[in-house]
């Protein structure tokens, strides 16, 4: 029986891989920074465990807590909106911190094992932002279309090893807390100078006939990027992010 190891699973996109893998009968490490044994449904295929991305030593603990995994399921991350003139540098570092370094890092703790096995796969869940630019999310599209590139280009260093690295690229996702929790590091968006541009942006947001992806969207092209060899290095997730892709908006 194959493990995934899911970061990031206390909601959202991460909560929803996690149910999927353990409805599809696979070992599923579902870790968070402070874990709750109350969001996923109870398996004898199921280990929550404690992990910050940004924490060598969390890191390490969780990866020896783990045991051998098969899948690596880079998910955590956290969203910043602010005109990138006004975000400060302060908040740029964290996002990267998180959503860049904090994946890169968690990448490098698994993959020994997985190319010593000579098997294994990295799944990197980025953003369909890296696809068409949006405004106010410059330094959150910056911090993953940073892990787009390091996992393009890790990709061609492991296939030697049998072990294969993908990207997965979800759009807006409305029903997810991704919103919410990104309103924490909202700033500068009281500027006169950006005023319209701001309204513009958030009028868009509030049309219910705009494209949008579902959580499960997420999950089903990570158990893909997971399990398909043919699956092509970036596979876009949710209707918003499939049509740019596409080029059609």
């Amino acid at each position: 029986m194959k493990t995934v190891l899911i970061t990031g699973c206390s909601s959202g996109f991460g909560l929803d891989i996690a149910r999927l893998f353990l409805a599809r009968d696979w070992q599923v490490v579902a870790t968070m920074r402070t874990p709750r044994d109350d969001v996923l449904p109870p398996s004898e295929r199921l280990r929550v465990l404690a992990l910050d991305v940004t924490d060598p030593q969390s890191i390490r603990q969780a990866v020896e807590a783990a045991g051998p995994i098969d899948v690596l399921v880079n998910n955590a991350g956290f969203g910043v909106a602010s005109p990138g003139e006004l975000t400060p540098m302060a908040t740029v570092r964290q996002v990267f911190e998180t959503n860049t370094f904090g994946t890169i890092a968690l990448t490098q703790a698994v993959l020994p094992q997985m190319r010593e096995r000579r098997s294994g796969v990295v799944v990197n869940v980025t953003s369909s932002v890296t696809i068409k630019a949006l405004p106010l999310i410059a330094a959150y599209s910056a911090s993953k279309a940073a892990v787009n590139a390091f996992t393009e280009s890790l990709a061609v260093e492991l296939a030697p090893f049998g072990v294969r690295a993908r990207l997965v690229l979800p759009g807006r996702s409305p029903e997810t807390r991704f919103g919410d929790n990104a309103r924490a590091h909202m700033q500068g968006m009281d500027s006169e100078a950006y005023a319209e541009l701001v309204k513009s942006v958030f009028a868009h947001f509030a049309d219910t006939a705009a494209l949008t992806t579902k959580s499960q969207d997420v999950a089903e092209a990570v158990w893909r990027a997971a399990t398909d060899p043919s699956c092509p290095m970036r596979l876009p997730a949710g209707a918003d992010a499939q049509a740019w892709a596409a080029g059609l908006r």
